[in-house]
């Protein structure tokens, strides 16, 4: 999430920061009724009765393993996840805008920065963007309305304020914001961000944000294996109150820093297509986890 180096230098620190069937036919309720009558010398109304109390004890059954198969096809109808890919290809041609002070509740912040890049130029906000998409749809195939907090690679910002006014709106289920960090280069690994209390917005989500930056932080360990950053946080969690995307947020919120884009190792990971694929795979499970859990 550090910025690229630039001429203005007076850019502030990161800051911003996817079938069932209907109950089967019962034969042999109507027209053949009578023909039974006849064979075992019972009324005809009592043996449509029969065949109704039959067909009510096999419908049932089956309408449940319908609504059954649904919800495992698609576990997040009615859910509503925001996805945040951080900074925009075209920030640095934009110092000015961006460098404006927007209010993120305990203190003011730069509109957005330029974020980082490996050391042959794969930008961090071509990453989120790529992984965002990637996520996207795979989140809409499980069933979830999927928001965006920018619609292009290449324009700037929005600002950090109005990508958490994205996931406000929507009553969002669960908002991530997607990051690549940009430390020192023996540095490495991931870890993700939550909010802390700070007497505004946020806090009253700041519980489940943790429970959501845990469950993403598991699903994304396991399915990439990628080590916990070596640098920053505790197990790969970080708590922080500086961030406009986390403080204005009044839905469940966290940010992810995918590694280090300045070490080698992360670095190959990122520009990789395949494993870009895995770590969206990882987030969508991560995701998940969350939102079909018991509260």
């Amino acid at each position: 999430m550090i910025r690229r180096p630039l001429a203005a230098a007076a850019l502030a620190l990161c800051g911003v920061g996817a079938v069932a069937c209907g109950g089967a036919e019962v034969s042999g309720t109507g027209a053949s009724a009578p023909a039974a009558s006849s064979r075992h010398g019972r009324p005809a109304a009592t043996q449509d009765q029969a065949a109704d109390t039959a067909s009510a004890g096999t419908a049932a059954p089956t309408t449940r393993t319908a609504a059954a198969s649904e919800t495992e096809a698609r576990p997040l109808a009615g859910k509503v996840v925001v996805i945040d890919p951080g900074h925009n290809g075209g920030n640095f041609r934009h110092t000015r805008e961006i460098n404006q002070l927007v209010d993120i509740s305990n203190q003011k912040k730069a509109c957005d920065t330029t974020g980082t890049s490996t050391n042959d130029g794969y930008t961090e906000a071509a990453f989120t963007w790529d992984v965002s998409n990637r996520l996207a749809k795979l989140l809409r195939a499980q069933g979830a309305t999927v928001k965006l907090t920018r619609t292009m690679s290449t324009a700037w910002g929005p600002c950090i304020n109005q990508r958490a006014a994205v996931g406000n709106k929507a009553k969002a289920d669960a908002a991530i914001s997607i990051h690549g960090d940009g430390a020192g280069a023996n540095l490495r690994g991931f870890h993700v961000i939550m909010p802390k209390k700070i007497g505004g917005p946020v806090d009253r989500v700041v519980k489940d944000s943790a429970r959501l930056g845990t469950d993403v932080r598991d699903a994304f360990h396991d399915g990439t294996g990628l080590p916990y950053s070596n640098y920053i946080g505790k197990q790969a969690l970080n708590y922080r109150s500086d961030l406009g995307g986390l403080n204005l947020s009044t839905v469940p919120k966290i940010f992810i820093e995918c590694g280090n884009m300045r070490n080698a190792k992360d670095a190959a990971r990122f520009k990789d297509s395949a494993f870009r694929a895995k770590m969206a795979r990882s987030l969508a499970k991560g995701l998940e986890n969350y939102l079909t859990s018991a509260r």
